[in-house]
Formats: C-alpha cells, structure tokens, sequence
C-alpha cells in the first residue's frame, strides 16, 4: 500500500463504520484498516485479485463484483473508498454510473474519498496526453479526450483518463456529491516525485 495516502484512513475512519473498498485489488487498502475495528467489504472484477486479496487477508471479506452495478442495498454504507480506480473507468457517462452506485450505497451524510493518478505531471505521460488530443482533433481516434492507452510493465494497451483537479472536482459534482475536501497527494520517489489527487466527498 502507498504509505503517502495512510491519512486518508486514520483522518477518517471511524470503529463500527461499514467500510465499502471500492476496486480493492489485491486488497492492499486493507493494510491500513485491518486494526481499526471496522466492518469491511472489498470488491473488485479481477477473480485473481479476489483471490490473492483472500490469501494475503483471510479475515476480510472480498468478492469480485461490478463496480458499475453494486450488489449492495440502497443507503448502506458508512464510507467508500477508491483508491487509483477512477481513472481506469473508460467514458464520462460509466464514470458517472461509477458514481451514482457509490451514491447508492452511501448513507445520507455518508463520504466517498477517492484518490487518481495526476499524469499530467509526468513528461513522458504529457507527450501521451497532447497526442491523443490531436489524433482525436483530426478524427483519427475514437478515445475520448485526455484518454490514453498505456504499454509496459507487462501491460498492453492499459486505459487511462488523464484527470486533472478540477475536472475530477467537476464530475464529482455532476455525480451529485458535496465536496468537502480535495488536494493533491506528493509522493516522494528518489529520482522524482509524483502525484495524486483526493477528493472527500459527502452525499
């Protein structure tokens, strides 16, 4: 788990809340609720992460499901966290279904705090980003804008939308949610730094 975004946990949970780990993968979220006397579910639609995440938790409870359809009851949930998962949703309108399901689910007053990646801070990333701005300009791309598909690190073609801050702040709210909080997230890596944005956000 990404120790720069431990706050997100200890700032905000509460014991006894119901805790919904929204795209858990292989459950590393968990790491940092595992002592906090909360009930958590985690979710996602890799089976072999759901897998993974049940031998390296087996205390927790995982099941693979669609984040785009929940199969929880309305109003159920205390809070529910994203970590890094937004920005794999391809278009705004199932970003927004990513949305109104969370919404779903929360309890009236209930936060959603989710964090993506800032691309844009990477070089590399921008050269990506202001490409496929120009390959959709001129009709040669069916992606939509700021999205990029991404190879290495035994990935093919791995789908990102390329958020940055105020866009992300705007979908929130198209999604219905009071903002409550957002901010960016330094990580400190040796040779460079990178970056997240969070948002805390209230139904």
């Amino acid at each position: 788990m990404w120790e720069e975004v431990r706050f997100l946990v200890d700032d905000y949970v509460i014991a006894g809340e119901k805790i919904l780990d929204l795209g858990c993968g292989n459950g590393r979220l968990f790491e940092f609720l595992r002592d906090k006397k909360i009930d958590y579910i985690g979710i996602d639609n890799s089976e072999k992460l759901i897998e993974i995440a049940k031998k390296r938790y087996p205390k927790a409870r995982f099941q693979v499901a669609d984040v785009l359809n929940l199969p929880f009851p309305d109003n159920f949930f205390d809070k529910i966290y994203s970590i890094a998962v937004l920005h794999h949703i391809p278009s705004e309108e199932f970003r927004l279904q990513f949305l109104k399901e969370a919404r779903r689910v929360l309890k009236p007053g209930g936060l959603l705090i989710l964090t993506v990646w800032d691309l844009w801070r990477k070089p590399s990333f921008r050269k990506k980003i202001y490409k496929s701005i120009l390959l959709k300009i001129i009709g040669r791309s069916k992606l939509d804008f700021y999205d990029i598909l991404i190879s290495g690190m035994g990935m093919r073609d791995f789908y990102f939308h390329c958020f940055r801050k105020r866009g992300l702040e705007d979908l929130v709210k198209k999604g219905k949610f009071k903002i409550k909080e957002s901010g960016i997230i330094t990580v400190p890596l040796k040779k460079r730094k990178n970056s997240n944005f969070y948002i805390i956000a209230e139904k």
